[in-house]
């Protein structure tokens, strides 16, 4: 059962560390490269602050962003704004999808998100939680997977263990972490299964694209190659 409440609170704590390590750097900082191709610092912290008001008009019923296009012009453009009116923009755009998840609310209803993908309105404050901590390991200042809450690392693999199953690029895997817990995913492509083995991090990295997978342990065939988010 999701309890949007606690996942409501753990938003809020991720963004506190973010905006906390944001703070200490400089306005040079926001051109340099993060750990994404072809974008800045600047470019993921304006990511950040858009996709909290995409996620708002989520849960007020509206289309997450106009357009795809529409969506990558206003991260071009607040990309390069100096430091603190990043810090200002992201406080704000978090507040408001805080207060709007405040509200009552039937979270049993279904959602849609980009590109026609459905969800249950309860998830929508994991998949910011999700939004938060896996771009601040991002933008390269400081912040890894390793750092990462143990229960978030370990519900974003239940979360994309799911996304990939049964997937037609992806043949049967299980995963195995560190801690003894096991998933299962793929299975829509021919061949496995294959046996995955790593830290939860290193699990992690490679299921959300961060990590090349070169630290896991793999058995009864190749690392498969996951189709991108």
């Amino acid at each position: 059962m999701i309890d949007h409440a606690h996942d409501l609170a753990s938003v809020q704590e991720a963004t506190e560390r973010l905006l906390t390590a944001v703070a200490a750097l400089d306005n040079a900082s926001v051109a340099r490269p993060s750990r994404l191709p072809g974008w800045t610092v600047g470019h993921v912290l304006a990511h950040l602050a858009r996709n909290a008001d995409a996620l708002t008009n989520v849960l007020d019923g509206r289309p997450m962003y106009v357009s795809g296009e529409a969506r990558d012009v206003d991260i071009d453009r607040d990309a390069p704004r100096a430091l603190d009116v990043h810090l200002a923009d992201l406080r704000d755009s978090d507040a408001r999808f805080r207060a709007r998840g405040a509200e009552p609310a039937d979270w049993t209803r279904t959602v849609e998100l980009r590109n026609g993908v459905t969800d249950s309105a309860a998830r929508v404050p994991f998949r910011r939680w999700s939004e938060v901590e896996l771009h601040h390991v991002d933008l390269g200042i400081g912040y890894e997977l390793e750092e990462l809450p143990e229960e978030f690392t370990e519900r974003e693999i239940d979360f994309l263990a799911e996304r990939f199953g049964g997937h037609q690029d992806v043949p049967s895997t299980g995963l195995r972490g560190d801690s003894g817990r096991v998933w299962t995913t793929g299975g829509g492509a021919p061949g496995g299964p294959v046996s995955v083995e790593g830290t939860a991090a290193d699990l992690l990295g490679w299921l959300a694209g961060r990590r090349d997978g070169s630290a896991l342990k793999v058995t009864g065939g190749t690392l498969p190659a996951l189709p991108p988010l």
